[in-house]
């Protein structure tokens, strides 16, 4: 189940204190086995006598307001469905911070790459992270070098006191 929430802890002590009133605690008698303030305790039940015992439960922070509207955070998905390269990027790859700046460009929002990530996961979505290969990469020659060079070097190693790199 893991770690309670962080504002668990407090949930409960409220509850014990509205369980404790319920028995005929005093307030004073109620904050010195709670460890808080007696006026921590009044403003707790005067808190449940306007909203009832719902404000017992824990309230956490909202955070911070969205700097997409629900509206263009759906949009994102067809923008990227349209490829890379609609968009001025050379090769249809896309990359974290090619989706940053099509965000940018869009809706006049600046994210950190890595917040671009939290965002995709959000919708179901992943970026891409291109292969990058020499351009003058020639796969021929290389598969001759492994198949004469190659065993060459690995019968050159054997018998010898080093250890030689295995393929």
């Amino acid at each position: 189940m893991g770690a309670p929430k962080k504002g668990d802890w407090r949930e409960a002590r409220r509850r014990q204190a509205w369980e404790l009133k319920q028995q005929g605690w005093q307030q004073k008698e109620m904050a010195l086995a709670l460890g808080v303030s007696a006026g921590a305790v009044s403003q707790g039940f005067s808190r449940v006598e306007r909203e009832g015992e719902a404000a017992l439960a824990s309230h956490p922070p909202s955070g911070r307001k969205p700097k997409r509207t629900e509206e263009q955070r759906q949009q994102l998905p067809r923008l990227l469905a349209q490829g890379a390269e609609a968009h001025g990027f050379r090769g249809d790859v896309w990359t974290s911070r090619r989706i940053r700046d099509v965000i940018e460009r869009q809706f006049g929002v600046c994210y950190h790459k890595d917040h671009v990530r939290k965002l995709l996961r959000e919708r179901g979505l992943s970026y891409q992270q291109p292969v990058e290969r020499a351009t003058q990469r020639d796969e021929a020659q290389i598969a001759a070098w492994a198949q004469t060079r190659w065993p060459e070097i690995k019968k050159s190693c054997e018998g010898r006191r080093y250890h030689c790199l295995r393929g």
